[in-house]
Protein backbone atom coordinates (compact mmCIF):
# COMPACT_ATOMS: atom_id res chain seq x y z
CA UNK A 1 0.00 0.00 0.00
CA UNK A 2 1.22 3.33 -1.03
CA UNK A 3 1.83 6.32 1.36
CA UNK A 4 -0.74 8.58 -0.68
CA UNK A 5 -3.12 5.56 0.16
CA UNK A 6 -2.38 6.02 3.75
CA UNK A 7 -2.68 9.56 4.27
CA UNK A 8 -6.37 9.22 1.99
CA UNK A 9 -7.58 6.57 4.53
CA UNK A 10 -6.32 8.67 7.49
CA UNK A 11 -8.00 11.39 6.43
CA UNK A 12 -10.83 10.01 5.87
CA UNK A 13 -11.08 8.39 9.28
CA UNK A 14 -10.42 11.75 10.67
CA UNK A 15 -13.07 13.22 8.62
CA UNK A 16 -15.69 10.56 10.30
CA UNK A 17 -14.26 10.82 13.74
CA UNK A 18 -14.86 14.38 13.73
CA UNK A 19 -18.28 14.24 12.47
CA UNK A 20 -19.14 11.72 14.71
CA UNK A 21 -17.74 13.96 18.04
CA UNK A 22 -20.11 16.33 16.21
CA UNK A 23 -22.88 13.85 16.45
CA UNK A 24 -22.39 13.09 19.98
CA UNK A 25 -21.97 16.44 21.19
CA UNK A 26 -25.97 17.49 20.08
CA UNK A 27 -27.80 18.11 22.96
CA UNK A 28 -30.99 15.58 23.97
CA UNK A 29 -33.52 17.58 25.72
CA UNK A 30 -34.32 15.64 28.91
CA UNK A 31 -38.23 14.35 28.42
CA UNK A 32 -40.99 16.64 29.85
CA UNK A 33 -43.13 15.38 32.43
CA UNK A 34 -46.74 16.14 32.93
CA UNK A 35 -49.39 15.09 35.23
CA UNK A 36 -53.38 14.03 34.05
CA UNK A 37 -56.54 13.74 36.17
CA UNK A 38 -58.81 11.21 35.32
CA UNK A 39 -61.69 13.26 37.65
CA UNK A 40 -64.36 10.66 38.20
CA UNK A 41 -68.05 11.21 39.36
CA UNK A 42 -69.09 7.08 40.17
CA UNK A 43 -72.65 5.98 39.71
CA UNK A 44 -75.45 7.15 41.70
CA UNK A 45 -77.45 4.61 40.61
CA UNK A 46 -78.13 0.97 41.38
CA UNK A 47 -77.91 -0.56 37.85
CA UNK A 48 -81.54 -1.54 36.32
CA UNK A 49 -81.41 -5.27 36.79
CA UNK A 50 -81.44 -7.57 34.02
CA UNK A 51 -84.86 -10.12 33.30
CA UNK A 52 -82.74 -13.05 34.81
CA UNK A 53 -81.88 -11.19 37.78
CA UNK A 54 -85.34 -9.89 38.50
CA UNK A 55 -87.17 -13.30 37.72
CA UNK A 56 -84.10 -14.91 40.54
CA UNK A 57 -84.35 -11.70 43.14
CA UNK A 58 -88.43 -12.38 42.88
CA UNK A 59 -87.64 -16.60 43.58
CA UNK A 60 -85.39 -16.04 46.43
CA UNK A 61 -88.22 -13.21 48.04
CA UNK A 62 -90.58 -15.97 47.73
CA UNK A 63 -88.30 -18.99 49.13
CA UNK A 64 -87.58 -16.51 52.14
CA UNK A 65 -91.15 -15.83 52.94
CA UNK A 66 -92.36 -19.70 52.77
CA UNK A 67 -89.40 -20.65 55.13
CA UNK A 68 -89.49 -17.66 57.77
CA UNK A 69 -91.42 -17.74 61.04
CA UNK A 70 -94.26 -15.09 61.03
CA UNK A 71 -92.90 -11.47 62.44
CA UNK A 72 -94.24 -10.88 65.85
CA UNK A 73 -95.56 -7.84 65.65
CA UNK A 74 -97.79 -7.18 68.67
CA UNK A 75 -94.65 -7.36 70.62
CA UNK A 76 -93.01 -4.26 69.40
CA UNK A 77 -96.35 -2.42 67.92
CA UNK A 78 -99.54 -1.70 70.40
CA UNK A 79 -102.47 -2.95 68.97
CA UNK A 80 -104.99 -0.77 67.17
CA UNK A 81 -102.17 2.11 66.99
CA UNK A 82 -101.31 3.65 63.50
CA UNK A 83 -97.48 1.93 63.20
CA UNK A 84 -99.13 -1.02 63.84
CA UNK A 85 -101.71 -0.51 60.55
CA UNK A 86 -98.41 0.53 58.76
CA UNK A 87 -97.13 -2.51 59.20
CA UNK A 88 -99.49 -4.33 57.98
CA UNK A 89 -99.96 -2.34 54.61
CA UNK A 90 -96.14 -2.48 53.94
CA UNK A 91 -96.82 -6.39 54.80
CA UNK A 92 -99.09 -6.93 52.14
CA UNK A 93 -97.10 -5.11 49.91
CA UNK A 94 -94.04 -7.15 50.61
CA UNK A 95 -96.29 -10.31 50.37
CA UNK A 96 -97.88 -9.13 46.87
CA UNK A 97 -94.61 -8.65 45.55
CA UNK A 98 -93.38 -12.33 46.41
CA UNK A 99 -96.13 -14.06 45.47
CA UNK A 100 -98.37 -12.34 43.21
CA UNK A 101 -100.70 -9.47 43.11
CA UNK A 102 -103.91 -11.29 44.41
CA UNK A 103 -102.49 -12.57 47.32
CA UNK A 104 -104.17 -11.18 50.29
CA UNK A 105 -106.38 -9.56 48.06
CA UNK A 106 -109.45 -10.73 50.11
CA UNK A 107 -107.81 -8.50 53.55
CA UNK A 108 -108.96 -5.21 51.37
CA UNK A 109 -112.99 -6.55 51.29
CA UNK A 110 -113.77 -3.32 53.45
CA UNK A 111 -112.80 -0.56 51.19
CA UNK A 112 -114.00 2.20 52.88
CA UNK A 113 -111.68 1.18 55.99
CA UNK A 114 -108.20 0.13 53.73
CA UNK A 115 -108.80 3.66 52.23
CA UNK A 116 -109.20 5.43 56.06
CA UNK A 117 -105.86 3.53 56.81
CA UNK A 118 -104.00 4.41 53.93
CA UNK A 119 -104.56 7.71 54.42
CA UNK A 120 -103.28 7.96 57.98
CA UNK A 121 -99.99 6.04 57.29
CA UNK A 122 -99.58 8.61 54.21
CA UNK A 123 -100.13 11.85 56.62
CA UNK A 124 -98.00 9.63 59.53
CA UNK A 125 -95.41 9.57 57.11
CA UNK A 126 -95.54 13.41 55.83
CA UNK A 127 -94.91 14.23 58.96
CA UNK A 128 -91.74 12.59 59.66
CA UNK A 129 -90.38 13.36 56.32
CA UNK A 130 -90.71 9.64 54.75
CA UNK A 131 -92.93 10.77 51.29
CA UNK A 132 -89.73 12.08 49.51
CA UNK A 133 -89.51 10.56 45.93
CA UNK A 134 -86.76 8.44 45.05
CA UNK A 135 -84.37 10.08 42.05
CA UNK A 136 -85.59 8.93 38.89
CA UNK A 137 -84.00 7.03 36.26
CA UNK A 138 -84.07 9.42 33.49
CA UNK A 139 -83.12 12.52 34.82
CA UNK A 140 -83.74 16.05 32.66
CA UNK A 141 -80.46 16.41 32.16
CA UNK A 142 -80.46 13.20 29.63
CA UNK A 143 -82.98 14.42 27.81
CA UNK A 144 -81.65 17.97 27.41
CA UNK A 145 -78.32 15.95 26.40
CA UNK A 146 -76.79 18.41 29.49
CA UNK A 147 -73.11 17.46 29.22
CA UNK A 148 -72.57 19.77 32.02
CA UNK A 149 -74.81 18.00 34.39
CA UNK A 150 -73.36 15.82 36.88
CA UNK A 151 -76.98 14.03 37.30
CA UNK A 152 -76.78 12.56 33.65
CA UNK A 153 -76.41 8.67 33.55
CA UNK A 154 -76.89 8.25 36.59
CA UNK A 155 -76.10 4.64 36.34
CA UNK A 156 -72.69 4.86 34.45
CA UNK A 157 -69.01 6.52 35.44
CA UNK A 158 -68.28 9.68 33.93
CA UNK A 159 -65.24 11.47 33.58
CA UNK A 160 -64.42 15.19 33.27
CA UNK A 161 -63.12 15.59 30.16
CA UNK A 162 -61.73 19.99 28.85
CA UNK A 163 -61.26 21.33 25.26
CA UNK A 164 -58.95 23.37 24.63
CA UNK A 165 -58.86 26.54 22.84
CA UNK A 166 -57.92 25.19 19.70
CA UNK A 167 -60.29 22.51 19.86
CA UNK A 168 -58.13 19.03 21.11
CA UNK A 169 -60.03 17.59 23.71
CA UNK A 170 -58.53 15.77 26.79
CA UNK A 171 -58.32 15.27 30.49
CA UNK A 172 -56.95 18.19 33.14
CA UNK A 173 -52.96 18.01 33.05
CA UNK A 174 -50.03 20.05 33.69
CA UNK A 175 -46.32 20.41 33.92
CA UNK A 176 -44.02 19.36 36.62
CA UNK A 177 -42.28 21.89 38.69
CA UNK A 178 -38.20 21.07 39.73
CA UNK A 179 -38.77 19.26 42.96
CA UNK A 180 -42.26 18.69 43.08
CA UNK A 181 -43.69 15.24 43.77
CA UNK A 182 -45.98 14.36 40.53
CA UNK A 183 -49.53 13.61 43.00
CA UNK A 184 -48.65 17.28 44.46
CA UNK A 185 -48.65 18.23 41.08
CA UNK A 186 -51.88 16.17 39.85
CA UNK A 187 -53.95 18.00 42.56
CA UNK A 188 -52.19 21.81 41.85
CA UNK A 189 -52.85 21.45 38.25
CA UNK A 190 -56.49 20.24 38.90
CA UNK A 191 -56.83 23.58 40.85
CA UNK A 192 -55.20 25.52 38.12
CA UNK A 193 -57.35 24.08 35.36
CA UNK A 194 -60.41 23.16 37.07
CA UNK A 195 -61.07 25.40 39.69
CA UNK A 196 -61.59 25.95 43.27
CA UNK A 197 -65.69 25.55 43.35
CA UNK A 198 -64.75 21.12 43.70
CA UNK A 199 -64.34 18.87 46.30
CA UNK A 200 -61.83 16.16 44.98
CA UNK A 201 -60.01 13.17 46.39
CA UNK A 202 -57.12 12.13 44.56
CA UNK A 203 -57.07 8.23 45.22
CA UNK A 204 -53.31 7.48 45.54
CA UNK A 205 -49.64 8.62 45.39
CA UNK A 206 -48.84 6.48 42.39
CA UNK A 207 -49.94 7.23 38.87
CA UNK A 208 -52.76 4.27 37.02
CA UNK A 209 -50.88 4.80 33.59
CA UNK A 210 -49.11 6.57 31.52
CA UNK A 211 -49.05 7.95 28.06
CA UNK A 212 -46.65 9.34 25.62
CA UNK A 213 -47.85 12.12 22.80
CA UNK A 214 -46.82 11.74 19.93
CA UNK A 215 -43.11 13.71 19.23
CA UNK A 216 -42.98 17.08 18.21
CA UNK A 217 -41.71 18.22 14.86
CA UNK A 218 -38.24 19.95 16.12
CA UNK A 219 -38.39 24.23 15.97
CA UNK A 220 -35.66 26.15 14.81
CA UNK A 221 -33.48 22.79 13.33
CA UNK A 222 -33.93 21.61 17.81
CA UNK A 223 -35.28 18.52 18.71
CA UNK A 224 -38.44 19.08 21.13
CA UNK A 225 -38.69 17.15 24.22
CA UNK A 226 -40.52 13.86 24.49
CA UNK A 227 -43.57 14.34 26.77
CA UNK A 228 -44.80 11.67 29.60
CA UNK A 229 -47.70 11.80 31.08
CA UNK A 230 -48.63 10.15 34.25
CA UNK A 231 -52.61 9.33 35.18
CA UNK A 232 -53.83 9.84 38.93
CA UNK A 233 -57.16 8.91 39.83
CA UNK A 234 -59.45 11.24 41.57
CA UNK A 235 -62.80 11.48 42.29
CA UNK A 236 -65.23 14.49 43.22
CA UNK A 237 -67.52 15.05 45.74
CA UNK A 238 -68.88 18.45 45.68
CA UNK A 239 -69.26 21.21 43.74
CA UNK A 240 -68.42 21.37 39.64
CA UNK A 241 -65.65 22.55 37.71
CA UNK A 242 -64.89 26.12 36.53
CA UNK A 243 -62.06 25.51 34.31
CA UNK A 244 -59.88 28.50 33.78
CA UNK A 245 -61.32 30.29 30.46
CA UNK A 246 -57.35 31.49 29.18
CA UNK A 247 -56.37 28.02 28.86
CA UNK A 248 -59.74 25.81 28.65
CA UNK A 249 -62.79 26.29 25.77
CA UNK A 250 -65.34 23.86 27.68
CA UNK A 251 -65.67 20.81 29.69
CA UNK A 252 -68.27 17.82 29.83
CA UNK A 253 -69.00 14.77 31.77
CA UNK A 254 -68.51 11.85 29.30
CA UNK A 255 -68.71 7.99 29.65
CA UNK A 256 -65.90 5.66 28.50
CA UNK A 257 -67.83 5.50 25.01
CA UNK A 258 -68.60 9.26 24.77
CA UNK A 259 -64.89 9.96 25.66
CA UNK A 260 -63.66 7.58 22.46
CA UNK A 261 -65.77 9.99 20.62
CA UNK A 262 -64.05 13.19 21.43
CA UNK A 263 -60.61 12.21 21.42
CA UNK A 264 -58.08 11.67 18.76
CA UNK A 265 -57.53 7.91 17.92
CA UNK A 266 -53.87 8.17 19.31
CA UNK A 267 -55.25 9.35 22.80
CA UNK A 268 -58.14 7.12 23.05
CA UNK A 269 -55.40 3.83 23.06
CA UNK A 270 -53.49 5.30 25.54
CA UNK A 271 -55.88 6.17 27.90
CA UNK A 272 -58.82 3.46 26.98
CA UNK A 273 -57.75 0.62 29.40
CA UNK A 274 -57.96 2.76 32.28
CA UNK A 275 -61.64 4.09 32.03
CA UNK A 276 -64.70 1.75 33.38
CA UNK A 277 -66.87 0.39 30.66
CA UNK A 278 -69.82 0.90 33.29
Amino acid sequence: MSSRTLISLCRGNSSAFSSGRRTLATPIPKPKLLTSIILNRAPILTPTPTPFERAYYAYQARLRRALSNPFPYDFYFKQGSILETRFTLEERKRERIAFGREFGIADDLDKEKAAANRAAVEQLAEQEGESEEMMARVHPSDEARDYKSLDRKGKRNLYLLLQENEGTWRFPEGNVKKGELLHQAAQRDLLAECGEYMDTWIVSRNPIGHYRPPRKAPLAGKPQPEEVAFFYKAHILAGQARPNPETVKDFAWLTKQEVESRVSEYYWHGVKDILSDH
